[in-house]
């Protein structure tokens, strides 16, 4: 989910490239962004306020929670619609429109009570323009419409456990039941997910396809207008239902306003004029402007610009096309001494300080990064041996690397720095590597339908479960029709999964987690490259953004604080 592009039913890839920028001067005007923004939309021109700005660089497709399945929509959509529960910044599922729950003893049934205050945004849908209040009928209609085949969701996988006809139930108005076929311990943070937010059927019928430029939530913004490829404005909902710990209504914003500018380097620019009150990730825009080498934020920017760092629950990674039936091109890679020499033959820690400014950590356990409540540094991965590197080599038949043939390594131009870095440690060894670039269409297509060998891959944990990054290499999940990109197959790593799933007890399903985890370092399926970070860059003034290792953008409690103003 961020700055990332999801593969049902997750995954990213980042098309585009960066570009580098001319050194800036040191004299930086930070613009008040309490001062009066006016648009012109569809409804005329309104005095907007305090106003939170950012920039999708990669355009935002839709407002249907239904159809949220990457961050470029994530986003916006947590500002407009609310669900059962939420995540709060330690990645607890809290109550949201459900004010409490219970889960029964088998871990079937999950049965929640609403709030009495929860009403969805004014519109003309509605008897007189009035939002009318949320029912427990609402998410009924808002879930079965993810399982609807005509509505086609992504999201759908999220409900494969339900039980089918009448897993979703309206006891009464205030109760909402859903049952499920089996035990499944992550279900809870599942509900988390935008996916899982109420929708109206009255807004959904009226607007039909137009429901995704016209959205009707419950959020802490509701929608004002939407000039594609231009602006997006999302305005402060007055009658929202949430309040901070001192009971002040929420949001503290009057607005929110979304520019699309495809071009990183002026979407930099904008930032630094004091036209965009936010920057998120490390792109070669601007990373070696605003960082050190050693990822600190500039001296120069100390006063005007704050870095915030977190764990984020994204593994990079490099992928083995491991089912040996596929094509022969694979040939090389079916012999696990050579995935394991690929994965020992180079330095990750000098990977992350020169290509990345120190800002991620090196994945040298598992598949499942830190961030994750189960991670584990128990789980053995691979450090920089060149020793046991050459010594596997040797082993396979290729001493020195004699013999080998050249391996293509397929990925995009985002991470082209790193596949070079790879390439040339790995070449040291006598381990040829040649790259191949992809668009990030055809390189999605290609890695889903299993025509690359070797890929470069990443994960976003779609709810915090290690369960969500170990569902990569469960045999039934092969892709295309799920997220096993490796095509991994072992009957004795299926049924930890299998036993995982139906496990209620934490600390016996997190054991059953690190040793499927160990079996996929075990036989070098995927080569962990590192543990991303959440990166944002702020105006000083900009308080309460909070991060999370969700990397969720979260304004209900961001504020502008004009005396901070330089």
């Amino acid at each position: 989910m961020h700055n990332e592009e999801k593969i049902f039913p997750v995954g990213k890839d980042i098309p585009g490239e960066g570009h580098r920028i001319p050194r800036l001067l040191h004299a930086v005007m930070w613009w008040p962004v309490v001062l009066t923004l006016s648009c012109t939309g569809p409804q005329g021109t309104d005095n907007l306020g305090t106003v939170f700005r950012y920039n999708e660089s990669k355009g935002i497709a839709t407002l249907d929670p239904a159809f949220a399945r990457n961050q470029t929509i994530i986003w916006p959509v947590n500002q407009l619609y609310n669900g059962l529960v939420q995540m709060d910044r330690q990645l607890k599922v809290v109550p949201c429109i459900a004010r409490s729950w219970e889960i029964s003893g088998d871990g079937l049934q999950y049965t929640f009570h609403l709030r009495q205050d929860v009403h969805f945004h004014n519109d003309p849908v509605f008897p007189g323009g009035a939002g009318r209040k949320v029912t427990a009928h609402d998410f009924v209609y808002s879930f079965s419409r993810i399982l609807d085949p005509r509505v086609a969701s992504p999201g759908a996988w999220i409900f494969h456990l339900v039980r089918p006809g009448n897993g979703f139930e309206a006891l009464n108005d205030s109760t909402f039941r859903i049952t499920l076929q089996q035990p499944f311990p992550a279900f809870m943070g599942i509900l988390t997910m935008p996916y899982c937010s109420v929708v109206p059927v009255e807004a959904v019928n009226f607007y039909g396809d137009g429901f995704r430029n016209h959205p009707v939530g419950t959020g802490p913004f509701r929608f004002r207008m939407w000039k594609e490829g231009e602006k997006l404005i999302l305005r402060k909902n007055e009658q929202y239902f949430e309040t901070d710990t001192a009971g002040e209504k929420l949001p503290y914003l009057d607005a929110v306003a979304i520019t699309f500018i495809s071009d990183k380097q002026s979407e930099f620019l904008e930032f630094m004029k004091g036209n965009l009150d936010f920057l998120s990730g490390v792109h070669a825009a601007y990373k070696s402007e605003l960082l050190t080498r050693s990822g600190k934020l500039n001296p120069k920017y100390a006063g005007t610009i704050r870095l915030t760092v977190a764990p984020y629950l994204n593994t990079e990674y490099l992928g083995f096309l491991v089912d040996s039936g596929m094509f022969a091109a694979s040939a090389p890679l079916q012999d696990v001494r050579i995935r394991k020499a690929i994965n020992y033959g180079f330095d990750r820690q000098k990977m992350i300080t020169y290509l990345r400014n120190g800002l991620g950590r090196p994945a040298t356990a598992g598949f499942v990064p830190d961030g994750i409540p189960s991670f584990s540094e128990e789980v053995r991965g691979y450090t920089y041996r060149s020793d046991l590197s050459r010594q596997l080599l040797k082993e396979a038949g290729y001493p020195q690397g004699e013999g080998l043939p050249e391996i293509t390594l397929t990925t995009t131009s985002d991470y082209l720095d790193l596949c070079e870095y790879i390439q040339h440690e790995l070449s040291l060894l006598g381990i040829r590597i040649a790259i191949e670039v992809s668009t990030g269409a055809a390189f999605r297509n290609n890695v889903a339908n299993g025509k690359l060998a070797f890929f470069r891959g990443s994960w976003i944990a779609d709810y915090p479960d290690a369960e969500n990054y170990l569902a990569l290499f469960y045999s039934k999940n092969f892709s295309p029709a799920g997220p096993n990109y490796t095509r991994y197959h072992s009957p004795v790593y299926d049924s930890l999964y299998e036993q995982a799933l139906a496990e209620t007890d934490h600390v016996r399903r997190t054991d059953l987690y690190h040793r499927m985890d160990q079996m996929i370092m075990d036989e070098a399926v995927v080569v962990p490259l590192f543990y991303d970070r959440v990166v944002r860059f702020t105006p000083v003034f900009v308080k309460g953004l909070a991060t999370n290792p969700m990397n969720l953008l979260e304004l209900k409690y961001t504020r502008i604080e004009k005396e901070d103003l330089p």
